[in-house]
C-alpha cells in the first residue's frame, strides 16, 4: 500500500514480491479402517508409532486384523497412519452390536465406557471426598456436590480370558461437581477431558449414595463397572466398513481427515478361513480414493492361486483400477500372541510400510518394488492354504494382467516384485499403468490443489497469470532437480501454461483461470535385457 508523503524526508515502502511458495503434501499416510480392541468408533485419529496404536486402541487383538496391519505398517517404514475404528452396528441373529460397559451411580446416572467393547469391563473407579473445601471450619457449609474421580484402566482385569488386559491408563479429576450449573460439572469435564469414560445422565444421587462401597478406607468409595455390560459386537460385515456417507461413519469418516494418501481394508476376520473384504465394499474405497486423491491397497483373495488370480482379476473391472493396486499372495508371520507361531496375514500393511519407505529414501516417483523393498518381520507367503513361493513363470503370467506379486528371493528375502495399478494390464494400454506414475501425479494435484488457493477471487489479468507461472513453474523446478522427471533439461520435463492461450476472454468473463501443468514421468524398468556377443579375434 503506497505511504503518504506528508513531510518532506525519506519514505519506506514494502513492496509484494509475488512469490508463494507452493509445498509439497505428505505422500504416504496410511489410512486403516476395521475392528479395533476399544478407541473411538467412525473418527479418524492420527497415529506416529504403534506405540500410539496400543494407547489409543489397545493393541494386538486377535480378532483385530487391523491390529497386525497396523503393527507390519510401522514395522515396515511407515510413518504416519491414521486409524478408523468401525465395530457392530445392529444387533443381528446371535450377534449383540457393540455396547459400552456402564456403573450404576444411581439416581438414574451411569458412568459409561468411552467407546464401546468388553474393554470397559477393566475400568474401576474411585470416589472420594477430599475436597478444595473440606478444611474449612464450620459453620460455613461444605459444597455436598463436589467430589474426586479417579478412573482406572485395570491390566490386572480380563473380560475373558481371551480378552486383553487393561492399559494401565490413570485418570484423575479433582473437585467434579454434580451440579449442572457448576464450572466443574463431572459431565462437561469427562467430555472433555477424559479417554477412558462418559457419564449418561445429569445430576441425581452423589457416587456412594445409593451404592455400597467396596473399599476399605470408608472415605474413599471404590466401584467396579458391570462386568455384564460392555460388548465387542459380533464379527464386522462390509456394511458395517463402508458405514453410511451422508453420517460419515466406516470409511466416509475419512472425510473428516485433512489429508490421506494410502487405503487399506484388512480382511473382515482373520485367518486362512477368514473373512475376505467384498468387491462392492472395495468399489466404494476406490471410488472414495479418486474424490480425495489417494491411492487404495487391495489384498487378493486368501484362496487364489495363480490360475485363478490370472481367471479372476477381471472381477476388479468394477472398480476404479487406476487409484487401486493388488498384490498377491498373503504373508506368513509371527504372531505375538500365539508364542509366535507364523500365522496368515493379509498384506496391505506391510505393503503401505514398503510405500512410505520408499517415499523417504528415494520420492513418490520411485516403484515401491524390487530388492530394496524387503517386508520386515515376514518369514513367508501362504497361497491357497498353504505355504508357497511365486517362481519366474508364475510372476510372469501375474504380472501382464496388472497383479502385483510378493516373492522370497534367496539370501534377500520376501519383497515386493510388481509396481502395476489394476489398470495396468497391458491390454488396457493405460497411461496410469504403474503405481509411480500415478501417485506422483496424484501429489502434483494435491500440492498444487492446496498451493494455489490463493488464487482465487484475485484479478484475473497478465500479472496474476505471471505470479502462478512464477510459483508453479518454482516448484516443478524442485522437482526437476530432485530427479522426479524424465529429461534432461527443464523443458524436456515439465511446463507450466497459464496465459490469453489458455484462459480466453469468455474464460475470463466467467470467472476461470486455466492452469496447464504437463510433466514427464520416470517409469520403472520392469525388464532388464542384457546381450552377451562374442567378438572374433583377427588372426
Amino acid at each position: 500500500m503506497p505511504v503518504p508523503l506528508t513531510y518532506p524526508g525519506v519514505y519506506i515502502e514494502e513492496l509484494p514480491s509475488g512469490v508463494r511458495t507452493i509445498a509439497g503434501v505428505a505422500t504416504s499416510i496410511a489410512a486403516f479402517v476395521g475392528r479395533t480392541w476399544r478407541g473411538p468408533v467412525d473418527e479418524p485419529v492420527m497415529l506416529f508409532s504403534y506405540a500410539d496404536y496400543e494407547r489409543q486402541f489397545g493393541g494386538l487383538w486377535r480378532d483385530s486384523t487391523v491390529s497386525y496391519a497396523v503393527q507390519q505398517f510401522f514395522q515396515n517404514g511407515g510413518s504416519q497412519a491414521i486409524v478408523v475404528r468401525t465395530a457392530t452396528r445392529a444387533a443381528r441373529a446371535g450377534v449383540n452390536a457393540a455396547a459400552a460397559a456402564t456403573l450404576d451411580l444411581g439416581g438414574g446416572n451411569h458412568l459409561v465406557a468411552a467407546s464401546p467393547g468388553s474393554w470397559g469391563r477393566n475400568l474401576v473407579a474411585t470416589v472420594d471426598w477430599n475436597t478444595k473445601d473440606k478444611d474449612l471450619p464450620t459453620p460455613p457449609p461444605h459444597d455436598d456436590n463436589l467430589f474426586n474421580l479417579t478412573l482406572f484402566d485395570d491390566p490386572n482385569i480380563k473380560a475373558d480370558k481371551y480378552k486383553l488386559g487393561g492399559s494401565g491408563m490413570r485418570e484423575a479429576f479433582l473437585n467434579v461437581s454434580r451440579e449442572t450449573t457448576s464450572p466443574r460439572f463431572v459431565t462437561t469435564v469427562l467430555a472433555q477431558q477424559s479417554v477412558l469414560a462418559r457419564v449418561s445422565g445429569v445430576g441425581g444421587a452423589r457416587p456412594g449414595e445409593t451404592t455400597n462401597p467396596v473399599a476399605a478406607d470408608p472415605g474413599v468409595l471404590g466401584l467396579a463397572f458391570d462386568s455384564a455390560s460392555g460388548e465387542d459386537g459380533g464379527d464386522l460385515l462390509d456394511s458395517d466398513v463402508v458405514g453410511d456417507e451422508n453420517g460419515k461413519t466406516g470409511i466416509y469418516a475419512l472425510k473428516k481427515a485433512d489429508i490421506f494418501n494410502l487405503l487399506c481394508l484388512p480382511p473382515l476376520t482373520a485367518g486362512g478361513s477368514g473373512t475376505d473384504i467384498a468387491m462392492a465394499t472395495w468399489t466404494s474405497a476406490a471410488a472414495l480414493c479418486r474424490d480425495r486423491r489417494a491411492f487404495l491397497i487391495v489384498d487378493a483373495p486368501n484362496n487364489w492361486t495363480v490360475t485363478s488370480a490370472v481367471s479372476s482379476i477381471g472381477n476388479f473391472s468394477a472398480i476404479d483400477r487406476n487409484h487401486s493396486a493388488i498384490y498377491f499372495p498373503r504373508l506368513l508371520a509371527p504372531d505375538p500372541l500365539q508364542e509366535n507361531k507364523l500365522e496368515m496375514f493379509a498384506a496391505c500393511g506391510a505393503v503401505a510400510g514398503i510405500y512410505s519407505r520408499t517415499d523417504t529414501a528415494r520420492g513418490v516417483w520411485k516403484a515401491p518394488a524390487g530388492i530394496d523393498s524387503t517386508l520386515q518381520g515376514v518369514l513367508g507367503l501362504w497361497i491357497n492354504g498353504a505355504p508357497g513361493n511365486l517362481i519366474d513363470g508364475e510372476v510372469g503370467e501375474l504380472n501382464p494382467v496388472g497383479i502385483n506379486s510378493l516373492r522370497g528371493l534367496p539370501v534377500i528375502g520376501q519383497v515386493v516384485w510388481g509396481a502395476r495399478t489394476l489398470e495396468g494390464a497391458d491390454t488396457l494400454a493405460s497411461q496410469w499403468k504403474y503405481v509411480p506414475v500415478r501417485r506422483l501425479a496424484l501429489y502434483l494435484e494435491e500440492s498444487l490443489f492446496r498451493g494455489t488457493q490463493w488464487v482465487v477471487f484475485e484479478p484475473n489479468d497478465e500479472p496474476l497469470w505471471a505470479q502462478i507461472r512464477l510459483n508453479v513453474g518454482a516448484f516443478m523446478q524442485t522437482l526437476f532437480r530432485q530427479g522426479a522427471f524424465q529429461g534432461s533439461t527443464p523443458k524436456e520435463a515439465y511446463f507450466v501454461k497459464c496465459s490469453s492461450e489458455t484462459t480466453t476472454q469468455n474464460d475470463i468473463d466467467n470467472g476461470r483461470v486455466n492452469i496447464v501443468v504437463g510433466f514427464a514421468p520416470l517409469k520403472p524398468a520392469e525388464f532388464v535385457v542384457i546381450k552377451i556377443q562374442q567378438i572374433a579375434q583377427q588372426p
